[in-house]
């Protein structure tokens, strides 16, 4: 079993990116094998919208993108993984524009005949066999009339990230949110830490789960 970790900040020393760490070294207690994207350090360029990946070639498991960088391989071990974690900082109530860039690029995964109405479906269909576990971190942590941070900063970032997933049939197995992220005490991030090390174990075994 294989699972790949996705950092969507700049940061790749940072809180966040030791969350996500911690989450794969979970995974990887319980036998895994893992592998991490920092995606700050990888050539993602902005896709194009000529449809070209989404609308042709409907027997290739990823659609053929006109742009030479380096998404063709990631989504070539994405493809062949099991499950995937999702690391991304909230900036201005959403993921990051490094995490959207590349959730852009996914398109290359699915695919629609042009004369189809509606959303383009899986190329591999995945069945809800493969799970992913997404965690985002902000610097909200307070309440805002009675709404709590993790809904005003954490839910918009999950619901990006989740309705990919859901293009793709895989299933979100944990959502993290950690705010107050600058000054969190090295105690409540230990915490977190730890929560983010269950949730990788808990994501390889809802894996195990489907594939018995």
């Amino acid at each position: 079993m294989k699972i790949l970790g996705f950092f969507g900040g700049p940061r790749v020393e940072g809180k966040l990116s030791r969350l996500l760490q911690r989450a794969l070294e979970g995974a990887e207690s319980k036998g895994a094998e893992i592998k991490r994207f920092d995606l700050i350090n990888l050539n993602i360029q902005y896709c194009r919208n000529c449809g070209n990946c989404v609308f042709n070639d409907s027997d290739l498991p990823l659609g053929n993108c006109p742009i030479n960088d380096d998404v063709h391989s990631i989504l070539e071990e994405y493809l062949a993984a099991d499950g995937h974690i999702y690391a991304s900082p909230v900036y201005d109530v959403f993921i990051s524009a490094l995490m959207k860039t590349f959730l852009e690029r996914k398109m290359m995964l699915l695919y629609k005949p042009k004369d189809a109405y509606g959303i383009p479906a899986p190329r591999r269909p995945q069945n809800f066999k493969k799970k992913a576990s997404l965690i985002v971190t902000g610097n909200a942590f307070e309440e805002y009339d009675g709404i709590t941070a993790r809904e005003i900063m954490g839910d918009p970032c999950f619901e990006a990230l989740e309705n990919t997933l859901m293009l793709e049939q895989i299933d979100t197995v944990d959502k993290l949110y950690v705010g107050g992220m600058e000054r969190i005490t090295e105690e409540i991030l230990a915490q977190n830490l730890d929560e983010a090390y269950r949730m990788g174990i808990r994501l390889k075994e809802e894996i195990e789960k489907v594939l018995e």
